[in-house]
């Protein structure tokens, strides 16, 4: 029996954008842990999307897993000592993650701090090359992620994720999916 193309594309559109932002709307944030309490196992909630989360905190980042910049030069956190990071995991088929690159390139014109999008599209530039195109944004390049080592290794469960690490490469904070990157408050959270 043959199914109808009109079912299947919209089957296939659905779990494509719901791959986008892994978690859901209806993912809750880990309750607070008291002083002295175990730290949260792999199986806890994650916290809600589209809001800064603090669990990971004072981690170190992936300083050894290397990515690609156009070009062919690998890059990696520990490359970067000594200056704050702004990592955004993205992807050209995320529909959030293109809308807010503009707002991204926006801010790292603005803030003393390296925002770096890392792409992790599986056709690798082909793909990243006809969404950036050249001179498409003034203050941002783009890296990529290729097998996906750098968002296995920060445990991403969707895109887009982005992590602000402080100057020793430890994790300040992260956000499943997106933010206001012009509101003062995100702002003042990633300046301190």
């Amino acid at each position: 029996m043959r199914l109808p193309l009109a079912p299947v594309v919209t089957v296939a559109a659905a779990l494509l954008l719901t791959a986008c932002n892994a978690g859901g709307d209806t993912a809750k944030p880990a309750p607070p842990q008291a002083e002295g309490a175990a730290a949260p196992t792999a199986a806890a909630a994650p916290a809600a999307i589209n809001t800064i989360d603090r669990s990971h905190a004072g981690e170190p980042g992936p300083m050894a897993v290397s990515w690609e910049m156009k070009g062919g030069t690998k890059q990696k956190l520990g490359d970067h000592a000594g200056m704050k990071m702004l990592v955004n995991l993205w992807a050209t088929w995320c529909a959030p993650c293109i809308a807010e690159m503009p707002a991204l390139d926006k801010l790292a014109g603005e803030v003393p701090v390296m925002v770096l999008p890392i792409s992790q599209d599986m056709e690798g530039w082909q793909a990243v090359d006809k969404f950036w195109g050249t001179g498409k944004f003034a203050n941002i390049e783009t890296g990529l992620d290729q097998p996906g080592s750098f968002a296995e290794a920060v445990k991403a469960r969707g895109l887009p994720v982005t992590i602000l690490y402080d100057e020793e490469g430890k994790e300040i904070w992260r956000v499943a999916g997106t933010l206001d990157w012009e509101s003062a408050e995100v702002r003042k959270a990633i300046v301190g």
